[in-house]
């Protein structure tokens, strides 16, 4: 065979080879024509989901391929990307993978993967496109119950997600493996033998939702893989239903209203349990961070100890914690929020029936977060009980001019005060 016709017989070879594969891929030819909406209802995308640059937007589903010749621009991205294998497994088969881009207005690039931003973004819809959002200078959302004991009459259920996984009888809620930094199986079973009754629930993990931004609710496992351990800490700390700072981006910490008050001394109530109540009061609120036009408490797991007082109902009251309540007070009054749920303006500040720590909400009427710092200096009748605001300022707004900085003496303080 002459060298002429092998090399004819070669290109004629190569010619039916790429006509069978077009012939074949026609044959397969899909005309559906997507939106990013109708795509997302095709794929079951999880809209609303967190994200982060570099995700896919198909989750863990398999890549999408269509046919070449249907869509015959969506080789351009592997072409532009230099995709050698891509370009090579398109030729071969006849398919090539979807162009993300046809259906996106923003944050995911060709082939799906989120892109353009930093921080937790999240998948939506922008109209009828696709699109990943880059995370709001600020992100918060609420705690809510995510597994629970739940009392029965043998014993507890514990329900995830509203869900029955396992039902625990009375004799081995003592070996229940649940525990964190503040509660045990030992603090299981004292709920269980003396607050509850059948039906009360114990809140063991927390997942969040409402968030500001209309992102999906989350787990408690995703609190810590989207948003971090510390987040995570501070959920676990506080009550369900408080609201919590999930993420930050650009901002400057500039320091607000700033207030102390001493202790001093009523011997009538116990001075030594009066000092243990403003320290609990004092850890209960410091490190509180309350996102912009919300309202916040202090954390769980803090108690109280009471001294006997006529006057209070049931004979007994927590002296002690209305001098660091008045400095809490003054400050958040300073900053221009209203006066704190659970308190008065009179000296003794926190009301009766109110707990110090999760039942006084404090208001943030400012556009970004506030951090509340509490502490102490030195012991006895004589220690100083300092409160301080700390303001989350987004970093292109601050303007030194205006953002001041006040220490003051708390004006309603007095030795008088319990």
């Amino acid at each position: 065979m002459s060298y002429k016709w092998r090399n004819t017989s070669v290109k004629i070879v190569l010619v039916l080879f790429v006509v069978c594969i077009m012939l074949f891929a026609f044959s397969f030819v899909n005309h559906t024509s997507y939106t990013g909406k109708s795509f997302a209802e095709a794929y079951d995308l999880p809209i609303g989901q967190s994200m982060f640059a570099g995700d896919s937007v198909l989750d863990d589903k398999p890549p999408v391929e269509v046919p070449l010749l249907s869509n015959p621009s969506f080789i351009v991205h592997e072409i532009s990307t230099l995709d050698l294998k891509g370009i090579l497994m398109t030729l071969t088969t006849g398919y090539v993978p979807f162009d993300f881009t046809s259906i996106a207005s923003e944050g995911i690039d060709s082939y799906g993967n989120a892109y353009g931003f930093e921080g937790p973004g999240y998948l939506t819809l922008n109209g009828d496109k696709l699109a990943v959002k880059a995370p709001d200078n600020y992100i918060w959302g609420y705690s809510s119950p995510y597994k629970v004991l739940t009392k029965t009459e043998s014993g507890v259920d514990v329900v995830e997600n509203g869900t029955v996984i396992q039902s625990v009888p009375t004799s081995q809620i003592k070996d229940l493996p649940f525990k964190n930094d503040f509660y045990n199986a030992t603090s299981i079973v004292n709920w269980y033998n003396n607050d509850a009754s059948v039906g009360s629930n114990f809140t063991l993990q927390k997942g969040i939702v409402g968030f500001s931004d209309g992102r999906n609710n989350i787990s408690y496992d995703d609190v810590e893989r989207i948003f971090g351990k510390e987040v995570s800490d501070y959920v676990d700390a506080y009550p369900a239903g408080s609201p919590i700072v999930l993420y930050m981006g650009n901002t400057t910490e500039v320091v607000g209203e700033n207030y102390y008050t001493y202790l001093g001394s009523h011997p009538e109530y116990g001075d030594s349990v009066r000092e243990f109540n403003a320290r609990q009061f004092v850890e209960a609120w410091n490190n509180t961070v309350i996102p912009p036009n919300c309202s916040g408490n202090g954390h769980d797991y803090v108690s109280f100890g009471s001294a006997a007082d006529a006057s209070a109902p049931g004979g007994s009251a927590a002296h002690g914690v209305c001098p660091p309540a008045r400095a809490l007070r003054a400050a958040v009054l300073g900053e221009g929020f209203s006066l704190p749920v659970g308190m008065d303006g009179s000296e003794n500040a926190v009301l009766f029936g109110y707990n110090p720590a999760s039942d006084i909400k404090v208001t943030n009427t400012h556009d970004y977060p506030v951090k509340i710092i509490m502490w102490t200096e030195g012991s006895g009748t004589g220690m100083a009980i300092m409160a301080k605001i700390i303001r989350y300022v987004p970093t292109d707004q601050v303007n030194t001019t205006n953002m001041t900085t006040n220490t003051t003496t708390s004006q309603d303080i007095g030795n008088s005060s319990t």
